[in-house]
């Protein structure tokens, strides 16, 4: 029976086992420049598109729409873009959609300027192609790693959002003078950086990421066995338990962030904070979400995914928990996101290195979209759910509806971890 190989680009140089690790190490540095532009491109607009929802659409209420459509984009492109990265490797997948992202900040200026919320929704949701960029550019740092280290390289490609991500929010008043000079309305200027960040993080990766990793490995794969067809992400959760339960945690992990993230803005805003208040507090939060995120990966190397994951739950039940109990003040909120960032951090981080390992190099692109595409439509799902929440019982109440999905996951957890240990996949 004729073989369905994987198509593979004239430009792929097989790599020699040693000459890897070299090849992983450019590979990794020219990630982490890609994700620094790219967090700075999301993060100049990670506040601004819920002030901008509640401001053209007249209702709190709708503000959470904000993280709902961009998640929902995310969400659209992930499996996509995932399909785009097997056919033509990661260089062209990453450029594809960080560009994509650019052209969702021109249009969420031109919303702004014309005064049309649906307009904006749609700007909102091709930014989130930005954030489905920014995801499967932590897939591509284990397409060519070792299992001794796939999380250690994956967290720090992770990590490296930080330095944008944490810059991008404190553009809000550099942007409102760049965009007052250039006459653009009220809250937009910061798209301007979005726009220039997003544009040269597609060069960087289109001309950074040659021979592309994704290829060489799966041309690598080649030469000791024949690739069979990829399966689909849903025929993979079929029969693969492991992968169903890493794909779960990131999607619920991920929910409970989105539900109290995105409603953070407002509620702080209600409660008198300022524009630069609201974009440092979420500047801490983003900084929770990165900047340790290397030491979960390695203690996820070290100790093994599960326990990182119910650490991982355990700081999401302390933000739920403050934010339950909180008084609206801004150092109950800032305490409150810290420990969500942190406990989004360490669940994502372990439960991607359990997507990665949990099949061969030719299923994993199609169970990393899926795995995206599930967690973007989780945090969707949380950001529409959290506004009429937010609208009913507070933000209060808000933390304690959270509280079940992590639920789910320190159960789901403890039965994996008091079962046999799973087998892992190089």
């Amino acid at each position: 029976m004729k073989n369905n190989r994987t198509p593979v680009e004239p430009t792929v140089v097989t790599q020699a086992p040693e000459a890897h690790t070299a090849l992983q190490q450019r590979v990794v540095r020219v990630l982490i420049a890609g994700q620094i532009l790219g967090g700075i491109g999301m993060g100049a607009t990670l506040s601004l598109g819920a002030l901008l929802a509640a401001e053209l659409s007249g209702s709190n209420a709708w503000s959470g729409m904000a993280a709902t459509m961009s998640t929902l984009g995310a969400a659209i492109v992930a499996v996509p873009l995932a399909r785009l990265a097997q056919a033509r490797g990661r260089r062209v997948s990453l450029a594809t959609g960080s560009l994509m992202a650019g052209a969702g900040a021109v249009l969420a200026i031109i919303s702004v300027s014309v005064d049309i919320f649906a307009l904006l929704l749609l700007a909102l949701m091709l930014l989130g192609a930005g954030s489905a960029t920014n995801l499967q550019a932590r897939f591509a740092a284990t397409d060519l790693a070792t299992a001794r280290f796939r999380a250690r390289d994956l967290s720090i490609v992770v990590w490296s959002t930080t330095i944008g991500a944490v810059l991008g929010p404190n553009l809000f008043g550099p942007g409102e003078a760049l965009g007052a000079a250039l006459g653009l309305p009220a809250m937009t200027g910061a798209f301007a950086f979005s726009l220039a960040a997003t544009v040269a993080a597609a060069f960087v990766y289109a001309l950074g990421l040659l021979p592309d990793p994704l290829l060489t490995a799966l041309a690598e794969r080649s030469k000791s066995a024949d690739i069979r067809r990829a399966s689909g992400g849903l025929a993979i959760l079929r029969g693969n338990a492991a992968a169903r339960y890493a794909v779960a945690v990131i999607a619920l992990s991920h929910a409970t962030m989105v539900a109290l993230m995105s409603m953070a803005p407002v509620h702080l805003r209600d409660h008198g904070a300022t524009l630069s208040i609201v974009g440092l507090t979420i500047s801490l939060h983003v900084a929770g979400m990165y900047a340790l995120s290397p030491v979960f990966g390695a203690l996820s190397d070290r100790l093994g995914r599960l326990p990182i994951i119910l650490g991982g739950q355990a700081m999401l039940l302390v933000a739920l928990t403050v934010a339950w109990l909180s008084d609206g003040s801004q150092g109950t909120m800032t305490l409150s996101l810290i420990f969500l960032g942190l406990g989004w951090s360490a669940s994502v981080v372990a439960g991607s290195a359990l997507v990665s390992e949990a099949v061969e190099i030719e299923d994993r692109s199609s169970l990393q979209g899926f795995s995206d595409l599930s967690m973007n439509a989780a945090g969707a799902l949380g950001g529409a759910i959290a506004g009429p929440i937010l609208a009913l019982a507070g933000y209060s109440g808000l933390g304690l509806c959270a509280m079940a999905l992590v639920a789910v996951v320190v159960i789901w957890s403890t039965l994996r971890l008091s079962g046999p240990a799973p087998r892992q996949l190089s």
